[in-house]
């Protein structure tokens, strides 16, 4: 029976997998979290019916007993938010990997009790703010340089307005430190910390938001050039097997001009886990030189891990970067891959005897998935200055069926869909984003930022190469059936100028010098062959035949220019140049020819 004397003792009264009933629980809160037995597992309240409630347990439930107690903590799922997270290694509830390996090695006790940030350690702390101050919510009241790439603005809390009462002078500090003390309306004097506890499945607040007309460069040119993403928006990555999805989320997390990353994931294989462990470390940033973890942090939940983490791993990735964007950062978040999150939501809904929609999926899924995404957004914070957190979502729809319900619920909520192809990936044609499948909402948004700052001409190449590339895709079908010989040359000429735009623009290497490439370069690679394709209509309607046109090195060259180093515009001036020679010589013998039959 459940001891009297604490009316916050629960026990257990039934155990299913992560999910177990408990009775004594009038006095608990709905999303409260708690801890199980003897082991002191972790849990989180999900459902409440009078005096019996529902927990997912963040850990493995071997050896639970039926009649062990459960003990409430008071808050819901939260995590700590201060110097420290950047470079950092979490598990999906929060916990830091590095240091439950220091502690437990290479297998953790259940139950284990780990800070997020270590409390004891050190930073050297600047106010800027000072007592007699009146502060309200987003004031600056000090900096800290986490890293070389990240200063650390320390903003007073949103629950807290008042007279600044004292402020820690410039030196050193702990994560466990107090910054300053407010007294607030009541008289009553409030301590300002370091390191402050956030709910994850609530948003942090803001000030306004903006309009998504800035982009997101990311340095992959068919991205940037037909499908791009504005900072603060949404993009999914669906794609079957083998088709690039990791590899390409890796990309953007090293090569986007995100000042913060947040990768998370959710429910993929150790291994590439592993591979972004390996890598990231040794990655130099491509603005600063500077390695790639100093302004990077890795939340982990790999399939092998409790299932329900991985349902909360993607919270706690997504406050971390409301956390960041709140500074006046703009913030890129990961999240690989949300099948495998929607899928723990399908697991624990089963448990929980809940009727099941759509291939098994609980009911509520589009609105779980609207709640993730509908937390991007570029602000005006409450710092005063504009911050953005882009979420680029991976879907791993079984079979690369794009009409299965994650895929087709998250195209509600997002306005970037780049759509792996498994025939471009099988022809090694990478990224396998596909030109036919793709789309992007934010392509009028951010033409004049593109416009005033790349190319003036960027919606007019953007628009003429995809009509250019949608064209050509009905042409295919006839050179399948038929061969290419029976087209009129005009024709002939379009599907080339295609070849040349999949394989000198649109293919890049995720390795060497082309894996990151400024749109400077990307739409001088497109501009060159556009301009091959208006002067070689030209020639056509002239009558000079298409071979005398693409048979030549110059021409030949276009899909060797994504070699050209980013900086050399002289190779891109030689290549143009070259290429006009080339046209001009076959204009001037075909005027040539005929004056002489004339």
């Amino acid at each position: 029976m459940l001891d009297n004397n604490d009316a916050r003792l629960g026990r257990v009264d039934m155990i299913n997998g992560p999910v177990i009933n408990a009775r004594g629980m009038r006095n608990f809160a709905m999303r409260e979290m708690v801890r199980i037995g003897e082991k002191r597992l972790l849990g989180e309240i999900i459902r409440m019916d009078g005096d019996s409630a529902t927990i997912q347990v963040y850990e493995d439930t071997q050896g639970m007993r039926v009649g062990e107690e459960i003990e409430g903590s008071g808050e819901s799922l939260s995590v700590s938010l201060g110097p420290g997270l950047i470079g950092g290694f979490f598990d999906g509830i929060g916990r830091p990997l590095a240091a439950l390996l220091d502690k437990e090695g290479m297998y953790i006790t259940p139950g284990i009790e780990v800070p997020m940030i270590d409390p004891e350690k050190a930073w050297e702390i600047k106010p800027v703010a000072a007592a007699g101050d009146m502060v309200t919510a987003g004031t600056l009241l000090g900096t800290v340089q986490e890293t070389g790439l990240v200063l650390h603005r320390v903003i007073c809390p949103s629950n807290i307005e008042g007279e600044l009462t004292w402020v820690v002078p410039e030196g050193r500090i702990t994560s466990g430190g107090v910054v300053a003390r407010v007294k607030v309306a009541s008289g009553k004097e409030v301590d300002v910390p370091l390191t402050q506890r956030w709910p994850v499945r609530t948003p942090r607040p803001y000030r306004d938001r903006l309009l998504p007309d800035e982009p997101l460069v990311t340095g992959q040119r068919v991205i940037d050039g037909l499908f791009p993403i504005a900072k603060g928006g949404t993009a999914a990555i669906p794609g079957g097997f083998g088709t690039g999805k990791t590899v390409t989320q890796h990309q953007l997390a090293k090569w986007s001009e995100a000042q913060i990353v947040v990768y998370i994931g959710c429910g993929e294989r150790g291994n590439e886990m592993t591979d972004v462990l390996e890598q990231f470390p040794v990655l130099e940033d491509p603005r600063s030189g500077r390695p790639l973890m100093e302004r990077t942090i890795l939340v982990a939940n790999t399939s092998n891990m409790p299932v329900a983490a991985r349902e909360a791993s993607i919270y706690t990735g997504i406050t971390i970067a409301e956390y960041f964007r709140d500074m006046g950062y703009d913030v890129a978040l990961m999240a690989d891959s949300t099948s495998r999150w929607a899928e723990a939501l399908r697991e624990i809904s089963g448990r929980l005897e809940e009727i099941p929609a759509e291939e098994g999926f609980p009911a509520y899924l589009p609105s779980r998935l609207a709640e993730f995404y509908e937390r991007a957004g570029r602000v005006v914070t409450q710092y005063g200055e504009n911050g953005s957190v882009s979420i680029i979502g991976a879907v791993s729809p079984p079979g690369g069926d794009f009409t299965e319900p994650v895929t087709r619920h998250t195209k509600r909520f997002i306005r970037c869909f780049w759509g792996l192809d498994k025939n471009l990936a099988n022809a090694r044609h990478f990224p396998a984003i596909s030109w036919l499948d793709s789309y992007s909402e934010y392509a009028k948004e951010v033409e004049e930022w593109f416009g005033a700052n790349v190319e003036p001409k960027w919606g007019e190449l953007r628009e003429k190469s995809r009509a250019i590339l949608l064209e050509d895709e009905k042409i295919q079908q006839v050179i399948r059936l038929v061969g290419e010989d029976v087209l009129p040359d005009d024709q002939r000429l379009l599907a080339y100028t295609a070849f040349l735009v999949k394989n000198g623009y649109l293919q890049q290497a995720a390795f060497g010098s082309d894996s990151y490439s400024p749109p400077s370069k990307g739409f001088a690679i497109l501009d060159l062959i556009m301009h091959f394709y208006d002067r070689g209509m030209e020639l056509v309607r002239q009558g000079v035949p298409i071979s005398l046109i693409r048979e030549n090195e110059a021409v030949e060259n276009l899909t060797h220019l994504r070699e050209i180093q980013s900086d050399d515009k002289s190779s891109f001036d030689d290549a143009r140049t070259k290429l006009d020679n080339h046209l001009n010589r076959v204009e001037t013998e075909r005027t040539r020819e005929q004056g002489g039959a004339e």
